[in-house]
């Protein structure tokens, strides 16, 4: 017998990784890249140590047999992913070819500590400096239609974002959607490849000083934006070169930006009336540039739902334990970011997944995945879907099979036909 709930649930997303890796890698190698995937999303933080503990008492021995997870084949593992960037770009290929021309694709970058002593990825970034701390830089391409990312990349923790920009873009040849970054990533940094790829966008915030939003009267705005709760003023204009700018003047925020200020300056006793004049005007304010001629409240909503792959680096950090890295030699860290980046986009399928019942009303993630893990079931049971208490289920409580149910984990114990009252109806032929 073994755990079943969590790996069970974990299989359930991920068949197309699988489908895909095997078409890269070969069995053995994707087997373990899943199992190894698949324990970071079940049991957060374990070590290459523990991994062999954790495949050999759940699920994932059943559903990925013959994988190699002992201590040492796992630092081969990543050493050999690592050198081998032919086969990640063509996995990550095969991802790409699912993203729509219309899908948005946003791009960020994270920085984890690197406790190596002998990679050459591991740099102080200029905030890291000051702590007296080295670190990597991992980039995720991520798509906020299908939510979830799509590729990743791992870079010199001491390279800023606007250097690696160019780099992902072409190392992972992203030919199609409407790239949604933040002011790290301004579209000059990308000329190039946005001429050789028509149809690849961009969407990207300037900076509140950029001298295009007083020559384009940007705060003369046109509007009020429709459908959304926020009170947000537009302006939309075309200008020299034939790209777009979007105009959004959030009031609340405007609110909130000038009490800071006017805390700070009163704390300081130090009110400049010209330079609080000057910012006065842009509080509140986001102004955006496109090579799309986009519907302003669509060209909003867009660039706001960046915040999606902030999430998933807020998961990766803390739900996946994955802020900290100690693989010696870069080979080896590129490796075992890309196995970060399989279970990474598990775990965006899985809470999605979760997302979708009322499960998370009254626990946490953790908790509703530690709840599957308590449903141990006998390794000799069918490969179908299993179901709600048959004869081959462990000790498992009622409350978990209502979750794995609910998950389609689990078949439900089919309903009685109730009984008809009344007499028979009367024979008429």
């Amino acid at each position: 017998m073994l755990s079943y709930g969590s790996a069970a649930l974990v299989k359930s997303v991920s068949s197309d990784l699988l489908a895909d890796l095997l078409k890269v890698y070969d069995p053995v190698v994707a087997y373990t890249i899943m199992s190894i995937a698949s324990i970071k999303v079940i049991r957060p933080g374990t070590t290459a140590r523990r991994m062999s503990t954790h495949y050999a008492r759940t699920f994932i021995s059943v559903f990925y047999p013959g994988a190699s997870i002992s201590l040492n084949s796992i630092g081969t593992l990543y050493k050999e992913l690592g050198s081998d960037g032919n086969k990640r770009q063509a996995f990550y290929k095969l991802r790409l070819k699912a993203t729509s021309e219309s899908h948005h694709i946003a791009i960020d970058g994270t920085l984890k500590q690197d406790t190596s002593t002998v990679n050459d990825l591991s740099s102080y970034s200029y905030k890291a400096r000051k702590r007296s701390l080295k670190e990597i830089s991992v980039f995720y391409a991520y798509d906020i239609e299908r939510m979830e990312p799509i590729c990743a990349e791992v870079f010199p923790g001491n390279c800023i974002d606007a250097t690696s920009y160019c780099s992902f873009i072409k190392d992972n040849d992203i030919r199609t959607g409407i790239i949604v970054a933040d002011k790290g990533f301004p579209p000059s940094k990308i000329k190039d490849e946005l001429v050789n790829r028509p149809n690849l966008h961009f969407l990207t915030p300037i900076k509140r000083n950029d001298k295009r939003i007083a020559n384009n009267n940007m705060l003369e705005f046109q509007g009020v934006l429709d459908g959304i709760a926020d009170n947000i003023r537009y302006c939309k204009r075309q200008i020299q070169g034939g790209n777009y700018l979007y105009a959004f003047r959030d009031a609340d925020l405007a609110a909130k930006e000038e009490n800071t200020k006017l805390n700070i300056s009163r704390k300081k006793n130090e009110y400049d009336y010209e330079d609080f004049s000057k910012k006065e005007k842009t509080f509140g304010l986001i102004v955006l540039e496109s090579d799309l001629d986009l519907d302003p409240l669509v060209a909003y909503k867009t660039y706001s739902d960046r915040w999606l792959l902030e999430l998933a680096f807020k998961r990766y950090k803390s739900d996946e334990c994955l802020d900290l890295t100690n693989n010696q030699g870069d080979f080896s860290v590129i490796g075992a970011e890309f196995v970060n980046f399989i279970s990474t986009v598990i775990t965006a399928r899985v809470v999605k997944k979760i997302e979708d019942t009322d499960l998370l009303k009254e626990q946490s993630f953790a908790d509703v995945m530690d709840d599957l893990s308590s449903a141990w079931r006998k390794v000799n049971a069918p490969s179908t879907i299993p179901e709600t208490k048959d004869e081959f289920w462990v000790h498992t409580n009622g409350t978990v099979f209502e979750a794995l149910e609910k998950l389609g984990i689990s078949k439900p114990i089919p309903k009685p036909v109730p009984k008809r009252r009344g007499r028979p109806p009367k024979n008429t032929a």
